[in-house]
């Protein structure tokens, strides 16, 4: 990795020089190049290739620098790897994967305010980034960070972001859950999932889920009033009565049909898979996104009608509030996704391999030296 020594816009940046020398000669220290997993094509774990010299971009004003701890392994970025997301992403290849982050701060755009060079901080860019956390100095705008509560490791903050946030937005921004109501989360074994079933319960909402037999007792330990194992038991005829929200992270036809059945009036159903992004890859985006368009308004008229229910696809988005809460949260111990294994980052390949092959059913994070 290389430093720099220029004339910037930055404010002081720590990156191996002395403060007070690039504060006394009006310097800033700003690195250059580092190492980054890039994608350079898409494919199995084999395309990806670790490189030691990939540039790092200037800061924009609202921007900040993290010097990278930990990554975990989203199912995003196994996906994008594979192609997900081509009709955005081929043509701007080799682009570097990567959503959630821990690290610390290592230097700041000159706008940024709530933030200071060397705290630790976690946070996550948006699906759509193109240069991810797979790197030894990630850029993540400062609404996408928040100080890292000092009670976890950077190990088990970077497990939370993506999927925290992706939950988040579903149960508060979108169906705006209060104290007393009934949830249903769909698929609650995973990292979204569960994080939806914590997220809810300290809202004070009455939780429901589906999920498989060896996440039960973890699912009820966090507050949840039932959990059903969806391989063993008849769900509809498992969970009672009706819902005021419903969280679908599976997506498929079955669990659509079952959670819209379980919903109240005016009630609101949100699944994470949405199909921009496939009909974009399918057909491009001219044709892909005003499809999908067309498909995601068509069900949400047709099940107004037939069940005076609202009807979305839900993605994660960057939301300040979101975090600080999500921070909040975990500071009080209320919020957390175990991390069954980690890996160096120079085991990435090691890492995704053992997620495709479901040989690590939990949680996998990147560590950086």
């Amino acid at each position: 990795m290389r430093l720099l020594l220029r004339f910037s816009g930055l404010q002081n940046a720590a990156a191996g020089t002395s403060g007070s020398a690039t504060r006394r000669l009006g310097f800033r220290s700003i690195v250059t190049s580092c190492r980054a997993v890039l994608v350079p094509r898409f494919g199995g774990p084999e395309v990806l290739q670790l490189r030691d010299d990939v540039g790092v971009p200037e800061l924009k004003p609202d921007e900040v620098l993290v010097r990278v701890r930990a990554v975990s392994v989203n199912p995003l970025d196994t996906r994008m790897r594979s192609g997900y997301g081509r009709s955005l992403f081929e043509p701007l290849l080799p682009i570097i994967i990567g959503r959630d982050v821990s690290g610390e701060i290592a230097a700041l755009g000159t706008s940024v305010r709530s933030l200071s060079v060397g705290q630790e901080v976690f946070g996550a860019l948006h699906p759509t980034a193109l240069r991810g956390t797979y790197t030894d100095y990630a850029i993540l705008k400062e609404d996408e960070v928040t100080v890292k509560p000092p009670s976890i490791s950077h190990v088990e903050a970077s497990a939370i972001p993506f999927a925290a946030l992706t939950a988040w937005r579903a149960l508060k921004s979108t169906a705006r859950i209060t104290q007393g109501q009934r949830v249903l989360v769909v698929g609650g074994g995973g990292a979204v999932g569960f994080s939806a079933v914590q997220i809810a319960v300290a809202a004070g909402c009455h939780v429901s889920t589906t999920c498989g037999s060896e996440s039960i007792d973890r699912i009820l330990a966090v507050g949840a009033e039932q959990a059903v194992d969806y391989t063993s038991q008849d769900v509809e005829s498992a969970i009672k009565g009706q819902f005021d929200a419903v969280l679908d992270t599976i997506g498929v036809p079955e669990t659509e049909r079952i959670g819209v059945n379980l919903l109240k009036r005016g009630g609101h159903y949100m699944t994470l898979q949405g199909e921009a992004a496939s009909l974009s890859d399918k057909y491009g985006l001219a044709i892909g996104l005003p499809t999908s368009t067309a498909i995601l308004l068509k069900k949400k008229l047709q099940y107004r009608f037939s069940h005076g229910i609202e009807y979305w696809w839900t993605y994660m988005r960057a939301d300040a509030e979101g975090l600080a809460q999500i921070r909040r949260l975990l500071g009080a111990g209320n919020l957390k996704i175990p991390v069954e294994k980690t890996f160096s980052i120079t085991q990435v390949r090691e890492a995704h391999e053992a997620k495709d092959s479901r040989r690590i059913p939990g949680k996998v994070v990147l560590e950086f030296d």
